[in-house]
C-alpha cells in the first residue's frame, strides 16, 4: 500500500484528507497525518467564537474517531523537525520517522510580528491558536481587574478586527492600530473603509490609522505603546495580528523551492520541486501569491488529493479571492476584482451614511460587464452579484440598478436559474449548480 504523509492538520490539511478519502481508488493509500497542536484539526475561521462560549471540541472540524473510521493515522502533539528526501521518509521531535510516496506540506503560516522593540514583554500575545485566546482569556482577565483596562489590537485586517471583537467580548477597551491609511486596506476602498470604521466606533472599538508602533514600553509587562509620531496609547495588552509568514522552514531544510519572500513554489497541480511533493494552503507559493483565505486552500488541496488519484484536475489561472464576511457583526463583502480602476471600467458607488451602508460595483466601459465590487453593511446582493462576475451575465440596462436596485417594472438581475450549469454556488467546496440540481431531483 503506497504511503501518503500530510504534514500539518489544519483546515486545509483535514480538508485534502476529506476529499481524499472520499474517491473510491484511495483504497490503494494509506494516510499518516502528523500535526503539532494537541488536539485536531478545528475551525479557525470562526475562532473568535470561542470567546462566545464555544468549546475546542465545538470548533473541531472531525473527531479523533472520524480519522480512526477512515483508516488514517493521526498523530496529534508531534512536530516534523526534517525531510529526508532521498530515503523519502519525514523525522518528528519525538525520534519518530514515517516514510512516504508521497508528501503533502499543509503546515500552513505563523503570524508576522514587526520588529517592534519590547514585544516580548507580558502581555503581548500573537492571535493565531486556540492555545493562544486561552492565554489571551487568562490574561484579560487578570488585567480585567483594573479601571477600564485597554487593550491594544495591532492590525486593521480581517483578524485583526475579529481579534479586537475578541478583546471587547472579554470586557476590555478595544484599541485597533492600523499602519494604512484605512482598515483593510487590501480589500476595501477609502469610502467602504470609512463606512466600516463609523459603524465599528459605533459599538466601541477605537480605531487609529496611520500608526507607525515603535515600541511596547514598560517595565517587563507592557503598560503603554509609543509611535513614530510622537504619540502614546496606554494598554496593558498587545494583540499582534498584523499579517502572516508561510511556515516553509521544513521545504528550506531539504532544499525545495520557495519564492523570495517565503512560500513552497508550485505549480497548477500543486507539485513543488519534487514530484513526490505537494503544498497547499497557506504555504504555497502559487502563482507568485501566498492565499490567505480558505477557499482557495480548499481548492488546492482537491487539487492535490486529485493529482495523487490520478486525476488531472488543476488549479485555476486566476485564484478567485471573493469573500462574504461578518465582521463583529458587519456584513463586508468583496467580488471579482474589488480594486481595479483604470480607463476601461467605470465605477458606480452608492454611500448611505444613515443606514451605515456601502455598495461598489466596477463595470466594463461598455457596460457589458461585471468586474467586481465591494459591499459593507449590507451584502444581501453577495451571491447573485458573484455569479454575474463570474458568468459574465448579462447586466440591466442601468447598471447602476446592480447595487440601487429595480426602478421599473421589469426585474433585468435574472435569478439562479439562469445561471449556467458550471456555476459555482459554493465556493469553499466548488459545488456547482448542476450537481445541486442533480442531487434535488435525485432526491438527496
Amino acid at each position: 500500500m503506497k504511503q501518503v504523509v500530510i504534514i500539518g492538520n489544519g483546515m486545509v490539511g483535514y480538508k485534502f484528507c476529506e476529499k481524499f478519502v472520499a474517491h473510491k481508488s484511495s483504497g490503494q493509500y494509506h494516510l499518516t497525518v502528523i500535526g503539532e497542536e494537541i488536539r485536531p484539526a478545528y475551525d479557525r475561521v470562526h475562532l473568535s467564537e470561542y470567546f462566545e462560549g464555544k468549546s475546542p471540541d465545538d470548533l473541531c472540524l472531525a473527531s479523533r474517531a472520524w480519522y480512526q473510521e477512515k483508516g488514517i493515522d493521526l498523530h496529534c502533539d508531534e512536530l516534523v523537525i526534517r525531510i529526508d528526501r532521498l530515503k523519502k521518509q519525514v523525522l518528528t521531535n519525538k525520534g519518530k520517522s514515517y516514510p512516504y510516496d508521497k508528501l503533502i506540506l499543509a503546515t500552513g503560516s505563523t503570524p508576522f510580528v514587526p520588529p517592534i522593540e519590547g514585544f516580548n514583554k507580558k502581555g503581548v500575545f500573537v492571535y493565531r491558536t486556540i492555545e493562544d485566546l486561552k492565554a489571551i482569556e487568562g490574561y484579560a482577565k487578570n488585567i480585567g481587574r483594573q479601571h477600564k483596562a485597554k487593550a491594544a489590537v495591532l492590525g486593521g485586517g480581517l483578524l485583526g478586527l475579529e481579534a479586537a471583537k475578541a478583546v471587547r467580548d472579554l470586557g476590555l477597551e478595544p484599541h485597533v492600530i492600523e499602519f494604512a491609511s484605512r482598515l483593510m486596506p487590501r480589500q476595501l476602498d477609502d469610502d467602504g473603509a470609512s463606512v466600516l470604521k463609523e459603524v465599528l466606533e459605533q459599538m466601541g472599538l477605537h480605531i487609529h490609522l496611520n500608526k507607525n508602533t515603535r515600541q511596547v514600553e514598560g517595565n517587563g509587562r507592557m503598560t503603554q505603546l509609543s509611535f513614530a509620531d510622537g504619540a502614546l496609547l496606554q494598554a496593558q495588552m498587545l494583540i499582534i495580528s498584523a499579517g502572516i509568514r508561510p511556515r516553509d522552514d521544513l521545504a528550506r531544510g531539504c532544499n525545495l523551492s520557495v519564492g523570495p519572500r517565503g512560500g513552497i513554489t508550485v505549480n497548477d497541480q500543486m507539485l513543488s520541486s519534487d514530484p513526490d511533493i505537494y503544498a497547499i494552503g497557506e504555504v504555497a507559493l502559487y502563482k507568485d501569491m501566498i492565499y490567505g483565505l480558505v477557499a482557495p486552500g480548499y481548492e488546492m488541496a482537491q487539487v492535490a488529493a486529485n493529482q495523487i488519484l490520478g486525476n488531472d484536475v488543476r488549479m485555476a489561472d486566476k485564484v478567485d479571492m471573493s469573500t462574504k464576511l461578518k465582521l463583529i457583526g458587519v456584513d463586508v463583502a468583496t467580488f471579482g476584482d474589488p480594486l481595479i480602476q483604470n480607463q476601461e471600467t467605470r465605477t458606480i458607488a452608492f454611500v448611505d451614511r444613515f443606514k451605515k451602508t456601502y455598495k461598489r460595483v466596477n463595470v466594463s466601459k461598455d457596460g457589458n460587464n461585471l468586474l467586481g465590487g465591494i459591499l459593507v453593511g449590507d451584502a444581501k446582493d453577495y451571491n447573485m452579484l458573484l455569479q454575474i462576475t463570474q458568468n459574465s451575465m448579462a447586466l440591466p440596462a442601468n447598471p447602476e440598478d446592480l447595487i440601487l436596485g429595480q426602478r421599473g417594472e421589469n426585474n433585468d438581475m435574472g435569478s439562479v436559474m439562469d445561471l449556467p450549469e458550471t456555476a459555482s454556488i459554493c465556493s469553499c467546496e466548488n459545488v456547482t449548480k448542476s450537481e445541486i440540481c442533480e442531487a434535488v431531483s435525485s432526491g438527496a
